[in-house]
C-alpha cells in the first residue's frame, strides 16, 4: 500500500504502529504455509480407488511434514464394487461385448424378445435395452421361444456380426444363423436364406447345431466354435470348430470335432463352448450336465491349435460349480475390461430355485477369470460385493 500522499506525521505514526504490532501473535487468516482444507485436487487424487495406475485402496494421505487441516471430504472414497447377480432377471447364455468403455450384454430369448440386450459402463449397473434382433429370417420359426445363445464378432469400427441359434422350420431342428449391425447395440438384421451351420443331413446328420461362439486367433483369423445337438437324437454331443471369412459371414473350411462328452460328471450334455488363447495354449471352456439343476457346471480342455487336437482337463469334475446361492453356473463367455483383465460372463440360478417350472431364473453374473500357471480359475461364483 502506497502512503506517499499522507502527511509525514501520519506516516511516522503508522510506522510506529507497524513496529509495535510485529510482536503480536500471527493472524490465522494470514498463515500462508497452511493449505486450505478440502482442496479439490487432493480429493480427486484420494478418490482414485479404481485407477489402473494407483490401484485400489489409495487413501490420498498427505505427505509427511505437510500440515493439512482434517477434512472428512478428503477421505478416500469407498472402492467401487459389483454384486452378483449384476442383472437380476432371466438372462441365460449371456455374451458381453465391450465397445470402448461401454459394455453390451446379449442373452437367450425371453418374453416377446428374440435376443435380450442390456448395457453398462461399469459392469455393476445395467440398463435393459430392446430386442437386439427384432425380426427372424424367413427360414426360422418365429415366436417359438427357441432363439438362443447370441455372441458377437466385431469386424471393423462399424460392423458387428451376431451368431445365434434358431429353429429351422424345414428340418424342425435348432441351427445357427448370422445377423449384422452397424453398432454394437444393434438392431441386428439377418438377411440369410438358410442357416449358417445346420448339421441335419448327410455325413453330419447330427440333429442340429447350437451355441455358436467366435474366436480370433493370434494371426487375426476368425473362427467359430459350436455344439452339435446330437443329444436331441440320444447320442453324446460334440464341440466343433471351422474357420470364418474375414467378414465373419460364412464358413471357409471343414468342420472339425474338438471334444466329445465322455465323462460321468458331464452327462447328459456338453454345450456352450468358448475359446481363448493364453500363453500359447488354446483353452476350450464348456458347460455340462443338466441345466435345470445345481449340478450344471463348467469344465475346460486344452488344445494345441484352434482346430485341435484338444484334451479334456476337467476329467474328475468341473472347475466352476455351484457356490453359495449361485446354483448351476454355466453358459460362460470371456471378455476383457479396459485394463486387460479377463472376465467371465455366465448365468446361474439363485438358491433354492433351479427350474423354470418352480419359478427360477438364470440371471447374469460376472467374475474375473485368472490363468495362474496355465490353469484357469474363476474368482467366484461370488455372491457378495467384489471390487471392480
Amino acid at each position: 500500500m502506497r502512503l506517499s500522499t499522507r502527511p509525514l506525521l501520519v506516516l511516522a505514526s503508522l510506522e510506529l504502529l507497524v513496529a509495535c504490532s510485529s510482536s503480536d501473535p500471527a493472524d490465522p487468516s494470514e498463515a500462508g504455509t497452511t493449505a486450505p482444507p478440502g482442496d479439490a485436487s487432493v480429493e480427486r487424487d484420494a478418490g482414485a480407488d479404481t485407477d489402473a495406475t494407483t490401484g485400489p485402496g489409495t487413501d490420498g494421505a498427505s505427505d509427511a511434514g505437510t500440515s493439512l487441516a482434517p477434512d472428512a471430504s478428503a477421505e478416500a472414497a469407498a472402492p467401487a464394487t459389483y454384486l452378483n447377480p449384476v442383472l437380476d432377471q432371466d438372462f441365460p447364455d449371456p455374451f458381453i461385448l465391450r465397445s470402448g468403455d461401454t459394455y453390451f450384454a446379449f442373452a437367450t430369448n425371453a418374453g416377446t424378445s428374440n435376443i435380450q440386450s442390456a448395457t453398462s459402463t461399469d459392469l455393476a449397473h445395467w440398463t435393459v435395452l430392446g430386442d437386439a434382433l427384432p425380426t427372424l429370417p424367413a427360414w426360422a420359426q418365429a415366436n417359438s421361444g427357441l432363439t438362443w445363445a447370441p455372441s458377437i464378432l466385431p469386424r471393423g469400427a462399424a460392423s458387428f456380426v451376431m451368431y445365434y441359434t434358431a429353429r429351422d422350420t424345414a428340418s424342425g431342428r435348432q441351427c445357427i444363423s448370422v445377423a449384422v449391425a452397424s453398432t454394437a447395440a444393434g438392431p441386428y438384421v439377418d438377411a440369410s436364406e438358410a442357416p449358417l451351420v445346420c448339421q441335419v443331413s448327410g455325413a453330419e446328420a447330427l440333429c442340429g447345431s447350437i451355441d455358436a461362439s467366435p474366436f480370433v486367433d493370434s494371426d487375426g483369423s476368425a473362427h467359430l466354435v459350436w455344439k452339435s445337438d446330437e443329444n436331441a437324437c440320444g447320442n453324446p454331443p460334440r464341440l466343433w470348430t471351422a474357420p470364418l471369412s474375414d467378414d465373419g459371414l460364412t464358413l471357409t473350411g471343414a468342420h472339425t470335432a474338438l471334444l466329445t462328452m465322455d465323462e460321468a460328471w458331464q452327462s447328459p450334455i456338453i454345450e456352450g463352448p468358448a475359446m481363448t488363447l493364453v500363453g500359447g495354449t488354446y483353452y476350450l471352456l464348456y458347460s455340462a450336465n443338466n441345466y435345470e439343476s445345481a449340478s450344471y457346471a463348467m469344465g475346460y480342455a486344452s488344445c494345441l491349435s484352434v482346430s485341435g487336437p484338444c484334451q479334456n482337463v476337467s476329467v474328475s469334475g468341473p472347475f466352476i460349480s455351484s457356490a453359495g446361492s449361485a446354483l448351476g453356473p454355466g453358459g460362460g463367455e470371456l471378455f476383457t475390461d479396459p485394463r486387460g483383465d479377463r472376465w467371465l460372463a455366465y448365468h446361474a440360478w439363485t438358491a433354492p430355485l433351479t427350474t423354470y417350472a418352480g419359478g427360477g431364473a438364470r440371471s447374469l453374473r460376472v467374475d474375473r477369470l485368472d490363468f495362474d500357471a496355465g490353469v484357469p480359475s474363476l474368482v467366484g461364483p461370488t455372491t457378495t460385493p467384489q471390487p471392480l
